[in-house]
């Protein structure tokens, strides 16, 4: 009896290590006077910041004539297109008529509520915007944002673990966090977070970086397709140990299909698409547009 209690405590406390780190942890990153700056915040900056430096390294191995500003003025266009995106796509797909009945809600940007499906068509969309007004090649910027757009994903997620949302399903394994308002109790759950941040951020980053080491570069398209068809499956698959948000739950009647898993099933069909188009055409990827 005393032994089986020793292995149950050495087992517990074996299990606490990423749960005791997470309660260690301040979303709130330091205090200005009365501006408190959050991770949440700084995940994006450095996100944006980072994406900007892998894509003016890889547009010069690729040998493309593209200046700094012409990455930076690209990158501000992206930017603005994920930030707008993603409130609006979490507003239509996730607000389950909160926001019809509270418009005013929809700006509240403070109060949390993105999506990275809003922020990918936002993205798309501010993306090629600038890239008309410098004249550069559209698929060829998009190929170029999608090898950098992973930490950007590892970053947010992150701090999504940092601000204890978007937590996963209860779980026995060593790992699990008790997230603090998660609800239903004292509950170890999957650190779900964590798992997007290593799968859609550092092993799609790891993918698409060692694809882009050829040169000549491959055509375009490959890039966009792969992030997509790779990004899809793995938040499809990683939505099976994730809580749905609460306010949609599960559905069509099923107790496992989730709003997310919807939106990415399309993500991975565009992208195989995408790759075949690309396989077919083998278009070079090019800067500057006459």
């Amino acid at each position: 009896m005393a032994s089986w209690a020793i292995r149950t405590l050495k087992a517990r406390g074996h299990r606490m290590w990423l749960d005791k780190l997470y309660h260690t942890l301040n979303p709130v990153a330091f205090q200005l006077g009365p501006l408190a700056v959050r991770w949440y915040g700084i995940a994006y900056v450095a996100g944006f910041v980072v994406a900007g430096i892998i894509i003016w390294r890889t547009a010069r191995r690729w040998k493309l004539d593209l200046s700094s500003d012409d990455v930076m003025s690209a990158v501000i266009g992206v930017a603005i297109g994920i930030i707008v995106g993603a409130r609006l796509g979490y507003v239509l797909f996730y607000g389950a008529g909160y926001y019809l009945a509270n418009p005013l809600k929809a700006l509240a940007f403070n109060e949390g509520g993105m999506s990275f499906h809003g922020g990918l068509a936002g993205g798309l969309v501010g993306g090629s915007i600038a890239c008309r007004a410098l004249r550069i090649s559209i698929p060829t910027m998009c190929d170029l944002a999608v090898i950098g757009a992973p930490w950007g994903l590892f970053f947010g997620r992150c701090a999504n673990f940092i601000n204890g949302e978007l937590w996963g399903k209860p779980t026995d394994l060593p790992w699990g966090v008790m997230f603090s308002d998660s609800g239903g109790g004292a509950v170890y759950r999957h650190p779900s977070q964590l798992y997007e941040a290593i799968l859609e951020g550092l092993v799609l980053f790891a993918v698409l970086y060692a694809l882009s080491r050829r040169y000549p570069p491959r055509p375009q398209g490959t890039f966009m397709g792969a992030f997509l068809v790779l990004y899809g499956c793995f938040r499809f698959l990683i939505e099976f140990v994730r809580l749905p948000d609460a306010q949609l739950g599960y559905l069509l009647g099923t107790n496992w299909l989730t709003m997310g898993q919807c939106l990415s099933m399309p993500l991975v069909l565009v992208g195989m698409g995408i790759l075949a188009a690309s396989r077919k055409q083998r278009r070079p990827q090019e800067g500057t547009v006459a």
